[in-house]
Formats: C-alpha cells, sequence, structure tokens
C-alpha cells in the first residue's frame, strides 16, 4: 500500500484475499495516519553521505577523446568541404594551410582545457 492509502499495482491481485492479506491490509489501515517524527534525523544523514567521487580514469579518457576528436575534425573537414561544396568551396573558401590548421588546434585545444577544468571543477 502507497504513501497515499492506495493499493499498488502489484499488490492488486485478482481473486479473493487469504486470511495472512486481510489481516495485513487491516493493520496497515490501522497505521495509515501515524508519523513518525525523526527531529532532522533524515537530513542529517543524507547531509553526512559522501560526494561520489568521479572514476579516476574519466579525466583522462575525455580528454583522449577530444584530442582525437580535434584531429578528426582537423584532418577530415577540408576534404569534406571539397567534397560537399565543391566549386562553390573552392571559390567561397580558402585551402587550410598549415598556419589555419595551427589556429584551429589551438582554439580545439582552450575548448578541451576549458570543458575540462569545468569538469574537474568542486562546487
Amino acid at each position: 500500500m502507497g504513501p497515499d492509502g492506495v493499493m499498488s499495482k502489484d499488490a492488486q491481485q485478482t481473486g479473493s484475499d487469504d486470511w495472512l492479506e486481510q489481516v495485513l491490509r487491516a493493520d496497515a489501515r490501522e497505521h495509515l495516519s501515524v508519523y513518525l517524527p525523526d527531529d532532522g534525523f533524515t537530513a542529517l544523514v543524507v547531509s553526512r553521505l559522501p560526494q561520489p567521487a568521479l572514476p579516476a580514469w574519466r579525466r583522462p579518457f575525455v580528454a583522449l577523446l577530444w584530442v582525437v576528436a580535434g584531429i578528426a575534425i582537423a584532418a577530415v573537414l577540408p576534404t569534406w568541404l571539397d567534397e560537399v561544396f565543391g566549386s562553390v568551396a573552392a571559390l567561397v573558401l580558402h585551402r587550410f594551410t598549415l598556419s589555419d590548421a595551427a589556429v584551429v588546434l589551438t582554439l580545439l585545444f582552450a575548448a578541451t582545457s576549458g570543458a575540462l577544468v569545468l569538469a574537474a571543477r568542486v562546487d
């Protein structure tokens, strides 16, 4: 029986109740309105629970994923642009030079570092 006095679907079974089920339901009805004060005990216990710790492998793994994603984007982007946009990309966009790749990698590194700092901070 739930806190609102309504039986859950698991407890609602078809057929007649046996004597034990009737006794248990009567006992539940009798104690339905009884409140047990805990004087803040529950809140105290919950406040003293340790904060969940991040797994040790998470930070290096996330960093590795960002590095792999950045390298993949830097390697694939020029080819993808040429394939998708064809001659329009050749007219509108310039091809990536080594300095362009360095800028892209620097921006990815900055974004990754910012994300890692944000993920690693303790509130």
